[in-house]
């Protein structure tokens, strides 16, 4: 076989198998679409609740780290109020060194007979000279004085930069549980995606009804359902309470059907620690806008001692989740992002971790 013919044999050879690998890259690329088939109606919202939960949790976790980044926030201010102050010292301390240089500088290249000789009033001259020790000291002072002024203000920006670079620390945890949120939330809608434009629209239609079944729940000013259909016994409805638990109960109540955003804290919309926030700062007490920092805000109750008023907790490994106990085992709560503020009962979600009493 000649060389000619061997190069056209191989060349046809690298075709045939080239066509060969992009035929089966478009089957392997096939066979991967089909393992992963589209979901039933039931699947996909069992798989939009799951990541939106997570996504929930991720939210809270976020909410977590605020009070740290507040604390430090307010301590780089206070030391950057340090630092200008102590630079205003050493400033201070740099002129008084700077006019005593002059002032010794007039004198440094004479001797003292020198000096009382061409002197217009040897007399004053000779009175001064008797302080010419005193003036040296008070330079050897305003240099120890620099010194030390100059030794806190390094201090002062070390620390500036240690607590500059904790906070960017924990902002980028922060940036990060936000990321992690909003992934969730994007991977909730790629399994929507998945569904026909019918089953789209009817999880929308169930979610539009939810949130229209959660408003209707709302108290009206005299404490009755804004429903007019009573019938029924209202197992859900909020038991009576008085004071500032009460209070908290008919703000959190009066917010039924408002949609979860992450880190919203009113007035139309709350993510779950912004809406118990929201409702018990409505009774006059300050909570944090952190499941996880409302736990140690109040004292901590038994499950068979709830009252209405009382802030419930849940999450595991760590609390990512808190509702506030109306009575009648139920909760209300703004659960996650596809659902909107409503009631639930305390064992909707697993994880029960405590409840504490504010105020």
């Amino acid at each position: 076989m000649s060389i000619g013919r061997t190069k056209r044999f191989k060349g046809i050879a690298l075709a045939a198998i080239t066509s060969t690998a992009v035929v089966a890259g478009v089957i392997f690329i096939q066979t991967g679409a089909d393992a992963d088939p589209k979901p039933t109606l039931a699947q996909a919202k069992a798989q939009v609740a799951a990541l939106h939960t997570k996504a929930a949790a991720a939210g809270e976790a976020a909410n977590d780290l605020r009070g740290q980044i507040t604390a430090s926030q307010l301590r780089v201010k206070a030391l950057q109020a340090g630092i200008a102050k102590q630079q205003a010292q050493v400033d201070g301390v740099k002129k008084q060194i700077g006019s005593l240089a002059v002032a010794g500088y007039q004198t440094s290249g004479m001797t003292t007979t020198a000096q009382l000789l061409l002197s217009t009033n040897p007399d004053q001259f000779l009175s001064q000279a008797s302080t010419a020790q005193a003036f040296a000291g008070q330079q050897n002072s305003a240099l120890r004085r620099f010194q030390s002024a100059q030794g806190k203000l390094t201090d002062l920006q070390a620390s500036e930069q240690s607590e500059l670079a904790a906070l960017q620390a924990v902002q980028g945890k922060q940036d990060a549980l936000k990321k992690q949120l909003q992934a969730n939330v994007d991977a909730a809608e790629k399994v929507l995606d998945k569904l026909t434009d019918s089953e789209r629209a009817r999880i929308q239609a169930e979610n539009e009804q939810e949130e229209e079944e959660a408003r209707a729940e709302r108290p009206t000013r005299d404490g009755d359902r804004t429903s007019e259909e009573k019938e029924e016994p209202e197992n859900d409805a909020p038991v009576p309470a008085n004071g500032r638990a009460g209070a908290a109960v008919s703000a959190a109540m009066a917010q039924l059907g408002d949609k979860y955003v992450w880190g919203a804290t009113g007035p139309d919309r709350f993510d779950c620690s912004g809406l118990t926030m929201y409702a018990w700062g409505k009774a006059g007490v300050s909570l944090s806008h952190s499941s996880k920092a409302q736990y140690s805000e109040g004292r901590k109750v038994s499950r068979s001692d709830l009252k209405p008023g009382d802030l419930v907790f849940y999450g595991s490994p760590s609390i990512s989740h808190v509702g506030m106990y109306i009575g009648n085992g139920r909760m209300v709560h703004a659960p996650n992002p596809s659902r909107p503020v409503k009631t639930d009962d305390l064992d909707y979600m697993s994880g029960y971790v405590g409840a504490v009493r504010p105020g």
